[in-house]
């Protein structure tokens, strides 16, 4: 009875509701304002956006160059970085397929990587074919394929990606069980501010850290706490933020992933609308703050 009155008090829940069985289709700018109203419990200001959440969500509707959908696709995004930054700095392919079946498991090395191009959450690591489970492998990039990340979110670049699977080069860095990658945030061109995720398969949960472009860790969480740990600043820190800075150039807000591997820098992904712009801030002051880093374009396009 509870759900039934929340939904009959916010009419935009059930059209919510609608649109995840099917029934109706939204646009985009009337679905986002519904998905922001139910994340956050207020309406989503897109005449004057003023927090990075609100302004993510008006860089989904307003922003919206071609060149975007090849800075997602996690496989044409490598020439795209390599023309840029140099290819040394890429992750190796070892192949791309329309199909699994397509996929020659006896040629691939002992080690590798796979996922999917057009989405997140896809990646299956396999340190050992020889325990690879091959069927269950098909069963997940199979319904990842089948999946287009843009409707979640309405993160537009995602909608034209071409599905594909992707095996790339198993990275290792020694001493390690997993890589550690830096995302750097940044705002029209420059960095502010980096973010680490430790613990992605702890029972205790995912922690994500802040530090300012300093190296000093921020006292504000988005959604996943803080760990109580203060990482070593990566020794190519430096190297990263001009790097980042270069692929970021002349756009409102990017997220540049790179790895330190055994002391070289290699490139991850790009990150247009982190969390989709559905994640919360503790103290909440720092939406305002982060927010006002971001310079909106001032020609704004028709929503397509």
């Amino acid at each position: 009875m509870e759900k039934i009155i929340k939904y009959i008090k916010k009419p935009k829940y059930i059209l919510l509701l609608l649109e995840k069985l099917n029934l109706i289709k939204l646009n985009d700018k009337l679905y986002l304002k519904c998905m922001y109203e139910q994340t956050f419990n207020e309406k989503l200001n897109l005449s004057n956006p003023t927090t990075f959440n609100e302004k993510l969500q008006w860089l989904k509707l307003n922003d919206r160059k071609d060149i975007y959908t090849t800075m997602v696709d996690k496989y044409e995004v490598k020439n795209y970085v390599a023309n840029i930054i140099g290819k040394e700095y890429i992750i190796p392919t070892i192949g791309v397929y329309e199909k699994f079946d397509d996929i020659n498991f006896e040629e691939l090395p002992e080690q590798f990587i796979i996922k999917c191009t057009h989405d997140s959450g896809s990646t299956i690591i396999c340190k050992n074919k020889k325990e690879l489970n091959i069927k269950e492998a098909k069963k997940k990039i199979n319904k990842a394929l089948k999946h287009n990340y843009y409707y979640y979110g309405r993160e537009w670049p995602y909608k034209n990606v071409k599905p594909r699977i992707l095996i790339e080069k198993y990275m290792e860095e020694r001493g390690k069980e997993e890589l550690t990658d830096y995302k750097l945030m940044c705002f029209n061109g420059k960095v502010k501010y980096s973010f680490v995720c430790l613990n992605r398969y702890s029972t205790k949960g995912l922690n994500v850290d802040f530090y300012d472009i300093n190296w000093n860790k921020m006292p504000f969480e988005r959604h996943y706490k803080n760990s109580n740990v203060i990482l070593e600043k990566p020794k190519n820190y430096k190297m990263m933020i001009e790097l980042a800075e270069k692929l970021s150039h002349n756009i409102p807000f990017v997220r540049v992933d790179f790895y330190e591997i055994n002391d070289k820098v290699y490139f991850g992904e790009l990150t247009f609308y982190p969390g989709s712009g559905f994640e919360e801030f503790k103290p909440e002051q720092y939406d305002e703050i982060l927010g006002s880093m971001i310079k909106l374009p001032l020609i704004k396009k028709e929503e397509k």
